[in-house]
């Protein structure tokens, strides 16, 4: 990969986490990264891949005893000469030796995200391996590690490149018409490169018509409590998460404001948003909150429409325009009442039908964010650069003109490489990298 980004500095940062403890790592990657051993440990010539014990110095002031590795270049993380000083963790001694290295020439603090960027422009990565590995770091829920995992080891990168592979293919034979305009395009040819842009449309269209679950998966799957005041709302997300979340209290309009809590359900993240009850008023703020309540049932992938069923006043007015299929109704009070009809019914104050409620709402969990056997979508960029190249490729199945139809072929390559970093620009890396912590 080319890249106009500035690489001549060697740059460094603490790629362990931030706090005390008994060790901390820090990252020296560039082609002066040797010197760092040289300069504060006095190992000349150290070897490749191993742990040399030194003793750190910043000149003869004794800054830590540590382990030093050195990864030659090209086969390191960033595909540099790398350097990792093993320190102990307290902030003294991190200090200390991030000042002397700040005093070698040419040497820098890391700026977010650099080492992979770095790892990225050198080819030791795509874009999607990196960003993979960014939603590893902050993956918290078993499932998130997984598809995270899936990522890093390339199987987006592999499709993509696979499709992008198909479209260099046959733009290799149009661009052969091109320069030879005396030939004829066989019809066999023609029906087969045909055969192909169809073949690539309906594979890329199955890949972006998955719901968004990868990006779900990697955000958190979002269900909101919605209700009329005092039908218990903030009673079940307290229940929910076996936490004092909301406040409960007798008086309506208690909940002004929306109140998250975040779950851990079998592996996958949940936001659970307790909302302002429902109904026609006056007072300003109560309006307010209503309204971030509308907005946010409207935003939710599930819809808890709770309903007090001693008192069962609708709030079906405020939820008309939202998609049925997403509403879950639950009758709450099940405990005070003796002829229920058909429906789902839990009682807050006494648990009945809390445990019912959560297996519902795992298997729509399991329904929508399952894992299947081919890598989801995890990120918009993906979406708007695979729905482009569709675009092209429909244009390019009704181009009459050779030299058109080539074009349309060339500008979808282009959208898939986009992806992974095959078509880069600047400010592409830059969007993606600044999003990293430092260190990494």
């Amino acid at each position: 990969m080319e890249s106009a980004y500035n690489m001549t500095d060697t740059i460094y940062a603490l790629s362990s986490g931030h706090g005390i403890g008994g060790v901390a790592v820090i990252r020296i990657s560039g082609k002066n990264a040797i010197k760092a051993l040289q300069k504060l440990a006095g190992l000349q010539a150290p070897k490749n891949r191993y742990a040399h014990y030194v003793c750190l110095k910043n000149g003869n002031r004794i800054l830590d005893h540590s382990l030093a590795l050195y990864f030659k270049a090209p086969n390191s993380f960033t595909g540099e000469d790398v350097v990792e000083l093993q320190i102990h963790g307290g902030r003294a001694v991190l200090n200390s030796v991030m000042q002397a290295l700040s005093i070698l020439p040419d040497f820098r603090p890391a700026e977010a995200g650099e080492f992979s960027r770095r790892a990225v422009i050198n080819g030791k990565m795509d874009l999607t391996e990196a960003e993979g590995l960014m939603d590893l770091i902050h993956a918290t829920t078993e499932q998130q590690q997984a598809q995270a995992l899936r990522q890093m080891d390339g199987d987006l990168a592999k499709l993509y490149e696979e499709w992008r592979a198909h479209l260099v293919h046959d733009m290799a034979y149009l661009e052969a018409f091109i320069d030879f305009p005396e030939e004829d395009i066989p019809p066999e040819k023609q029906d087969e490169i045909k055969t192909h842009i169809q073949s690539l449309i309906s594979q890329i269209e199955a890949h972006l018509n998955d719901e968004k679950r990868g990006q779900k998966l990697r955000e958190g799957f979002q269900i909101a409590l919605v209700g009329v005041p005092n039908a218990g709302k903030s009673s079940l997300i307290n229940a929910l998460t076996k936490k004092e979340v909301a406040i409960v209290s007798t008086t309506a309009g208690t909940t002004r404001d929306v109140v998250e809590a975040y779950l851990d359900v079998d592996g996958f993240p949940v936001i659970l948003a307790d909302t302002a009850g429902l109904r026609e008023t006056g007072e300003e703020i109560e309006q307010e909150g209503i309204r971030r309540a509308v907005k946010k049932a409207a935003e939710a992938d599930l819809i808890i429409h709770l309903i007090d069923q001693t008192q069962p006043t609708s709030s079906d007015s405020f939820l008309k325009d939202l998609p049925t299929d997403k509403i879950l109704t639950v009758y709450n009070k099940a405990d005070l009442i003796t002829n229920a009809q058909n429906g789902f019914y839990i009682s807050t104050k006494t648990g009945q039908g809390i445990p019912e409620l959560w297996k519902k709402i795992k298997s729509i969990l399991q329904a929508q964010m399952g894992i299947g056997q081919t890598m989801a979508l995890t990120r918009e960029r993906y979406r708007v650069a695979l729905n482009e190249c569709v675009a092209q490729l429909s244009q390019a199945l009704n181009q009459p003109e050779i030299e058109l139809k080539a074009e349309n072929l060339r500008l979808a390559a282009r959208a898939l490489g986009r992806i992974t970093g095959r078509v880069e620009a600047d400010e592409l890396l830059d969007v993606i990298f600044r999003d990293f912590c430092i260190g990494k």
